[in-house]
């Protein structure tokens, strides 16, 4: 019953997220208002791929805006590594002189930024990627309510990463589901498009021995 019911919850999931333009353009509406709250050259965005054990850039906004979007390294390298995997925020305001900065990653990215300010983007218990504004003119002063503001824009960040991965998951299941399981999708998004928890609950209910046939259960 669990793995049936799963695959219909992503069906639904698929049939009112499926398209995730609207949550990157959140994504590309938050690194923008961060990139000007704090004047800096660039902000961007970077999702967990955990499969391939790295970051890929979502967002990008200011310097390496037309080339960075899709770029990926290592999740285990540089400061936003260090971000993820601590989820600990971070300021620094020569990345030279610190021994978590990945001069080669930065470089394969084509622009070495001097400053960086990072947060970890947390859903719940998971770190989902790492939001970080990259050198603020040089006159400026970190303080802990600028860390505190640029956590604000974490948390909505983590919000639309969660519902990009989560439409993306589900379509990769409804990819290999069969016909019989997207028309159901198509269903279950008109039903939960009603907005009634309970409607989306009884059709669950209800659609969910077809499932178990369906695998086989």
């Amino acid at each position: 019953m669990g793995d049936a019911d799963a695959r219909l919850r992503d069906a639904v999931a698929a049939g009112v997220l499926d398209d995730d333009a609207t949550h990157a353009a959140l994504l590309g509406s938050i690194v923008q208002v961060a990139r000007a709250i704090f004047h800096a050259r660039a902000a961007s965005v970077l999702l967990l791929d955990e499969a391939a054990g790295e970051l890929v850039f979502e967002a990008v906004v200011g310097e390496g805006e037309d080339t960075l979007v899709g770029q990926r390294f290592p999740a285990s390298k540089g400061i936003a590594g260090w971000v993820l995997n601590t989820r600990q925020p971070l300021v620094i305001t020569d990345v030279t002189a610190d021994p978590r900065f990945s001069a080669d990653t930065a470089a394969a990215t084509g622009y070495v930024p001097k400053g960086i300010m990072a947060v970890p983007l947390l859903h719940g218990e998971e770190a989902l990627g790492v939001l970080e504004v990259l050198d603020r003119p040089a006159d400026a002063r970190f303080s802990i309510e600028e860390v505190d503001l640029l956590g604000l824009f974490g948390i909505q960040a983590a919000a639309a990463l969660a519902l990009i991965r989560r439409a993306r998951l589900a379509a990769a299941a409804l990819k290999g589901g069969g016909g019989d399981l997207r028309a159901l999708a198509q269903i279950a998004s008109r039903v939960a498009g009603r907005g009634d928890d309970r409607a989306v609950s009884d059709f669950l209910a209800a659609l969910n021995a077809l499932l178990s046939r369906m695998d086989g259960g």
